[in-house]
């Protein structure tokens, strides 16, 4: 009775109206290639100080979200932006340092950007880039979709309370053309799940 119904929900969603990926709205999703790099763990940073080498320091962002600087201690840096760990810097230096000090803070090792790719696709498991890839992309990553795989890719996104949502993404649309709007840019802890 199950299958049957879940075939027929199925029909019904295909030809009752709109698909899902008709009425999902793309664009509200977070494009990482439009705003400034937000650090993360295993990233590796040059934090340097304007005439003062002694207070300027690079290292990799520890597990525990930190960085340690000299006079300044230790510095949590994860899931800010190189702006905002800049800021924090001067207002840290401020009590040390008589001008306003000129800081630079320069990402020099992009270690942190991670997804999985899952389901039916020829090599599953965990991805690494340097630069932000696409669903697409992700799928050729992995090896592509295996003969198993249907149209619908779900992507597991979770938001900033850890709530895990489903985004729907049609294989077929995205492999058209026709629908580029579906082939949003993976962010790092994403999954990519090939149904």
């Amino acid at each position: 009775m199950k299958v049957v119904s879940a075939w027929l929900l199925g029909l019904c969603l295909s030809g009752c109206g709109p698909s899902i990926y008709e009425t999902y709205d793309y664009s509200k999703e977070y494009d990482p290639r439009r705003h400034e790099y937000v650090i993360g763990v295993a990233d590796q940073l040059s934090i340097s100080v304007y005439h003062a080498p002694d207070l300027s320091s690079q290292g990799t962002v520890r597990p525990d979200r930190v960085i340690t600087m000299p006079l300044v201690g230790d510095l949590i840096v994860a899931g800010k932006t190189p702006t905002q760990v800049r800021e924090e810097m001067k207002k840290k230096l401020a009590t040390y340092v008589k001008d306003d000090a000129v800081i630079n803070v320069s990402v020099t090792g992009f270690n942190s950007y991670r997804f999985i790719v899952s389901g039916n696709v020829n090599h599953s498991g965990s991805f690494s880039q340097k630069y932000y890839v696409t669903v697409s992309e992700a799928l050729a990553m992995a090896g592509g979709p295996s003969k198993f795989a249907a149209d619908q890719i779900v992507i597991l996104r979770a938001d900033s309370s850890g709530k895990v949502r489903e985004i729907p993404v049609s294989l077929k649309a995205v492999n058209s053309g026709k629908h580029q709007e579906q082939d949003i840019v993976i962010v790092s802890g994403d999954t990519v799940l090939m149904q």
